[in-house]
């Protein structure tokens, strides 16, 4: 059993539109019976073209999205919603099967995912937050990856820390590499904080979040009239980020075009705002962020080799939390008492069971995933002690998985090792499978094969 120390409201209520994209009539019933008790109006669509269809014709505050759709995925619904209203959260629904499809349905753009069967308080909870997230934001939203942090105590952490206490005071341009929620936005915060420029503006922008037409305008600006629905002049984020930090999340995003844009800005310190013949001085250090290696994507001739080597001054790299194993139980008393002061809980230990998962698990979603999880947690628990009916699913069937073999069946260690070194190798490729297959020295069809007999989601 785990005791943590002792640590309390819950943002306003907002009513909301609300677009559900859920095939299965009789749930898509019952959430829409729930949300209208909580006072929000609902428009239930069924499938991916219907939904479309209804995002042409009316305008919604949040997104509640089935992953799955008889004809394509609520993904494709949030990519269209995000190119008209570049800020408006979506929810991802999805089986706990899923759950490593939605954390990159995350990286892809996405508020939140809650898994099925969907829990009312969870799912009310995260609502509130998305919707006083989107009234609270600017008009690109600009999320902090974890909002309120605390350092580590591993060998990782100290050494993470050390890189931003030396490269902070300077001016130089750094790339922070890491997977989707290990707070690569803390991390550049921590070095803006740490430089000269710390009074002056921290401006952050999610590329993976602007759609091809929009980008140019929200990094350098437009005047009026510059291209249709330009109705007013707009100062970009270069100019509001003027003497201080622009961070640029998911910079691999960016279309080429923006990237040569991007490059003139950084080494001759003016900008252009579209449809202007005037251009503009600033000065600002670049901050850039990636889940993937920016060097495969310069090998694919889809990220500017001239770009890359300009802002690789300096190279950081988050660990994942799985790697990080020496501070779970530091970020766990952290969020935890963050959540029983938000929430009005008091959450003081955790059942031997729920201790054992938390160690156990691997975090795909890292310390996002692991936040949202203990705030899921402290919200179901009503008592002190935080037992297993608290956690999602996809957890819960994790402490339930088959061990290795021992002993001397060749063939059973044979597979638990090839279906270790599977998971493994996927993890590091974040998943992608075309890259894990080149990795394992197999086809596509193989990978595929051997991840639906080992029952790897």
């Amino acid at each position: 059993m785990l005791f943590l120390p002792n640590s309390t409201s819950i943002d306003a209520h907002i009513m909301a539109n609300i677009l559900l994209v859920e095939d299965d009539t009789t749930f898509s019933l019952i959430l829409e019976n729930f949300l209208k008790k909580k006072g929000h109006t609902v428009q239930i669509c069924h499938t991916l073209k219907t939904g479309l269809k209804s995002l042409e014709q009316n305008t919604y505050d949040l997104l509640l999205l089935d992953y799955r759709l008889p004809d394509g995925n609520g993904l494709e619904v949030m990519s269209t919603a995000r190119e008209k209203t570049p800020n408006i959260p979506s929810i991802i629904m999805t089986s706990f099967h899923d759950v490593r499809t939605a954390v990159r349905a995350i990286r892809s753009g996405a508020y939140d995912f809650i898994t099925k069967p969907v829990n009312p308080d969870e799912l009310e909870m995260v609502l509130n937050e998305a919707l006083n997230r989107k009234q609270s934001a600017p008009e690109i939203q600009k999320k902090a990856e974890v909002s309120t942090f605390i350092q580590g105590s591993s060998l990782e952490s100290k050494k993470l820390q050390n890189y931003i206490e030396l490269v902070g005071p300077t001016d130089m341009s750094v790339i922070i590499q890491g997977e989707s929620g290990t707070g690569k936005e803390y991390v550049a915060n921590s070095i803006h904080k740490a430089s000269k420029r710390a009074e002056r503006p921290f401006v952050a922008i999610d590329c993976g979040s602007l759609s091809r037409e929009l980008s140019a305008s929200e990094l350098f600006g437009h005047v009026k009239g510059a291209f249709t629905g330009a109705l007013l002049d707009k100062k970009g984020q270069f100019e509001a980020a003027d003497g201080g930090t622009l961070f640029l999340d998911e910079i691999g995003n960016l279309s080429y075009e923006v990237q040569i844009q991007l490059l003139r800005a950084i080494q001759e310190r003016v900008i252009q705002p579209i449809g202007s013949n005037k251009q503009i001085k600033v000065d600002v250090r670049i901050i850039a962020a990636t889940n993937d290696d920016l060097l495969n994507s310069v090998s694919r001739g889809e990220f500017r080799e001239d770009l890359y080597h300009r802002l690789n001054e300096f190279k950081i790299h988050v660990p994942a939390l799985r790697n990080r194993e020496h501070d779970l139980q530091v970020f766990l008393y952290h969020f935890i008492n963050l959540a029983n002061a938000e929430l009005d809980r008091n959450v003081k230990t955790l059942s031997t069971e729920v201790a054992t998962i938390f160690q156990t698990y691997d975090w795909p979603g890292n310390l996002r995933e692991l936040k949202n999880v203990i705030k899921r947690m402290v919200l179901l628990t009503r008592g002190e002690e935080a037992g297993i009916e608290s956690l999602p699913d996809e957890m819960i069937a994790s402490l339930n998985q088959v061990p290795k073999p021992s002993g001397t069946d060749l063939k059973a260690l044979n597979e638990a090792n090839e279906k270790e070194l599977i998971k493994e190798t996927l993890r590091k490729v974040r998943y992608n499978k075309t890259q894990a297959a080149k990795l394992l020295n197999i086809d596509r069809t193989t990978l595929y094969n051997k991840m639906e007999k080992y029952q790897i989601e």
